[in-house]
């Protein structure tokens, strides 16, 4: 039974304002960091877990959420990730210590990766024409990349106006919204049954590789990085991760087909999206910080510096990307964004102890809006490689490794920079310019992940066959 024009756009709306609530999150956290910091009295590498709780989560039960909802119902899971999500950012605002936040923020993960999980598939089901699938994915990449701007920026005003417990008590109108829409003008499904069975030791597995992974490079700061402590730790979570695999390869429904990755492209490009988005994410916490911590912006300020590439990357994401892929093509437009996004990031390694905005900050904004060219871009050659029936799962495991990849970049580049400023303040070196070769240093490395992307794009990536109009749907998600 096809659902009336009205509704399907009305129940678009709810996938909508569920999207912005969860990339609004995002960014509205990052430049709050500092205060969080100095309220909860976080240790750097601590700190990163406010962030990491929220991406492990999110990433390690991407995947599962979407079986789920292959299960018992799309509707069913969208409406229990908003639930979850709301619940728990009234406990980051209530946070009155740093387990009760990082605990928080971990449920936080959940909600948000099982409202995300669905979200696609349900606007495919909702449009199954190819030009109005085209709008509606539209909107909804429009709402991703608006999200992150208005987050950047509310964040900043609700930290500095009044405090940093209003950043997660914004999402409570938004989220209580969303359910009430959703039970009203979300069509139900019926899934295929929990019979068909899921792969929750899998989900298991690799969440707690992931989490045992971060934690071992975040506690570098206190043991090390060659200790007992970090080498048996790390060595805990490549044991579990190769546990995942095994699983994957042995269980009867895995959560990710190993056959994808026979691909070139399928396996090139995913390890350039970690590249990408470790780069990525790790470069912005690193900023925003740096920024507060160096520059004494205010929170607001911070926002407002930041906004430049978050605009930056919306306008390339929605308007350029797919003409310059349409003209020069995929693997071409993949390695135009990268090449910007290293030369913006590199430009930050030479950042002064007293910056100006205009000429040491602002050019390195607007150089990464290719990242807008280099995730759409990339997950074109992905899915345009990838299978009829594996489609799926290599859109959700790029959403997954988007996740995966933003929590080790945080952890590894926030790690380092402490880590770094620590030595040199030990040495007898002024705060500020210890804290700045920290930074300098965070930004070299990310950098470098974007030499790397560009040096697989180079060596891996083949020139992909046609996308056909259902599989471009898919894609626009990716470049919010």
């Amino acid at each position: 039974m096809t659902t009336p024009s009205r509704s399907r756009w009305l129940a678009l709306a709810v996938l909508c304002a569920g999207m912005l609530m969860i990339v609004l999150d995002g960014s509205i956290v990052t430049v709050a960091l500092p205060a969080i910091q100095r309220d909860l009295r976080f240790s750097p590498a601590n700190l990163t877990w406010t962030l990491n709780g929220y991406f492990i989560a999110f990433g390690g039960v991407l995947l599962l959420a979407g079986r789920l909802g292959d299960l018992i119902g799309r509707r069913r899971v969208l409406i229990a990730g908003l639930v979850v999500f709301t619940l728990a950012s009234l406990l980051c605002a209530a946070a009155v210590n740093q387990e009760m936040l990082i605990g928080a923020r971990f449920l936080q993960g959940i909600g948000g990766a099982a409202a995300s999980a669905v979200s696609l598939g349900m606007i495919v089901t909702l449009f199954p024409e190819p030009r109005e699938r085209a709008k509606a994915i539209g909107a909804f990449s429009f709402t991703g990349s608006a999200g992150a701007s208005i987050g950047a920026v509310l964040g900043g005003l609700l930290t500095d106006a009044l405090n940093w417990h209003w950043i997660f008590l914004i999402n409570l109108p938004i989220g209580a919204l969303a359910i009430v829409l959703a039970l009203r003008v979300v069509p139900a499904d019926r899934g295929v049954g929990l019979s068909a069975g899921t792969d929750v030791l899998g989900a298991a597995l690799v969440t707690a590789g992931l989490m045992l992974g971060v934690y071992a490079i975040v506690r570098t700061d206190r043991y090390g990085w060659v200790s007992v402590q970090t080498l048996g730790v790390g060595a805990a979570a490549l044991a579990l991760l190769a546990g995942f695999v095994l699983r994957q390869a042995t269980a009867a429904t895995p959560l990710l087909p190993l056959r994808m990755f026979r691909s070139r492209n399928v396996s090139g490009a995913m390890v350039i999206q970690m590249f990408l988005v470790a780069a990525g994410f790790g470069f912005q916490t690193a900023l925003a910080l740096y920024l507060q911590d160096v520059g004494h912006y205010t929170a607001f300020g911070n926002g407002l510096a930041m906004l430049p590439a978050a605009l930056t990357i919306g306008f390339v994401s929605l308007v350029l990307s797919a003409r310059v892929a349409a003209r020069l093509g995929a693997r071409t437009t993949l390695m135009i964004g990268v090449s910007l996004m290293a030369v913006g990031i590199g430009l930050l390694a030479r950042l002064p102890v007293t910056p100006n905005y205009v000429v040491n900050v602002l050019p390195s904004l607007l150089l990464v809006g290719g990242f807008g060219f280099a995730v759409s871009a990339n997950t074109v050659l992905a899915m345009s490689s990838a299978s009829e029936r594996d489609a799926g799962v290599t859109s959700g495991m790029f959403n997954t490794l988007q996740q995966v990849g933003s929590a080790l970049g945080v952890a590894i580049l926030t790690t380092l920079a402490a880590t770094r400023a620590g030595d040199l303040r030990a040495t007898g070196v002024a705060t500020a310019e210890a804290l700045t070769a920290g930074y300098r240093l965070a930004f070299g490395i990310a950098a470098g992940l974007e030499v790397a992307a560009l040096l697989v794009a180079l060596v891996v990536l083949r020139r992909p066959r046609p996308v056909q109009a259902p599989v471009k749907g898919l894609l626009s998600e990716s470049s919010a």
